[in-house]
């Protein structure tokens, strides 16, 4: 298992492919989320990813918040494999990243309802009460640094 963290220039293409690939097994086929994934974002985030020979099975990506450079906020979180620790090892490994090369004062994420308690674990927050995005009950979280 690697660890990468990169800008979308320094990407390869078949990393972004299997990226790409890996948000729509997660979002459209298991959780029936029928949106528009690719929504510009890519191009100003750093994906932060792991890697089990050239498949990607996990990921998130940050980037800072546009009306707030001080925020930097975290989505499209996933792991291909539950219950085996990769979403854990996946949020310290990026966490320590952003806080090194994306200074900030505090992370912010829209975590699916039922997620909460696992970004709980790592010093986030509810700080809005629960809403519908795409049909699923998310709550806003932070961490602040």
């Amino acid at each position: 298992m690697v660890f990468y963290a990169r800008c979308f220039e320094e990407l390869s293409l078949s990393q972004l492919y299997e990226i790409l690939k890996s948000r729509m097994e997660v979002f459209m086929l298991e959780q029936r989320i029928f949106c528009l994934d690719m929504d510009n974002m890519d191009y100003r985030s750093r994906h932060c990813f792991l890697e089990d020979g050239n498949r990607v099975v996990g990921y998130l990506r940050a980037f800072y918040q546009a009306d707030d450079p001080s925020v930097v906020h975290m989505g499209r979180v996933l792991t291909l494999h539950h219950g085996k620790g990769l979403g854990a090892e996946l949020m310290e490994r990026s966490l320590a990243d952003i806080r090194e090369n994306l200074p900030c004062k505090t992370i912010r994420l829209d975590s699916q309802k039922h997620a909460v308690g696992f970004y709980e674990k790592f010093g986030f927050s509810a700080v809005s009460g629960e809403f519908l995005e795409e049909g699923i009950p998310h709550v806003t979280m932070e961490l602040v640094l």
